[in-house]
């Protein structure tokens, strides 16, 4: 199941959890809200010149800790961050383009339960991307960056 998440949920949850809701937060959210992808703080940084590069890292930091935003490593190992649109998921990664997507996989929750059992203790968290050329890029035949990934046969 996929939940939408409006940027009045985020203020309302971070408000909830004790943060005030100020005028350069509720700027960063309103332009998450406005995305339909993946994001940089760079990116952020770029769209909101007006609010500073250390405002924009501690909210991007709050926002994680508060469970809103997801962080990713492309596999060049830049960090890039989605809003979590669903308690557990998975993400894939375009390596071409970058786009975020999710993923819900029944069969990965078993296959860690299975893991769990060998590890000789609790496993207490996760975490998978797949990287890959999606369908938009195939489409347009883009090439694949090959420095830097693994194959997995």
């Amino acid at each position: 199941m996929t939940i939408e998440i409006r940027g009045s949920d985020i203020l309302a949850a971070l408000e909830n959890q004790g943060y005030r809701s100020t005028l350069p937060r509720r700027e960063i959210i309103e332009n998450l809200d406005k995305r339909s992808d993946g994001f940089t703080a760079e990116d952020l940084v770029r769209d909101l010149p007006h609010i500073g590069r250390a405002t924009v890292f501690r909210t991007i930091k709050l926002l994680l800790e508060a469970g809103i935003i997801c962080k990713l490593s492309l596999i060049n190992g830049e960090p890039r961050y989605s809003l979590a649109h669903a308690e557990h998921h998975h993400h894939t990664v375009c390596v071409t383009c970058g786009t975020i997507g999710e993923f819900h996989a029944g069969t990965v929750e078993r296959v860690l339960r299975l893991i769990g059992n060998e590890v000789g203790g609790s496993i207490i968290g996760h975490r998978i991307e797949l990287y890959i050329s999606c369908a938009d890029c195939a489409r347009q035949n883009i090439p694949v960056p090959t420095a830097g990934h693994t194959h997995v046969s």
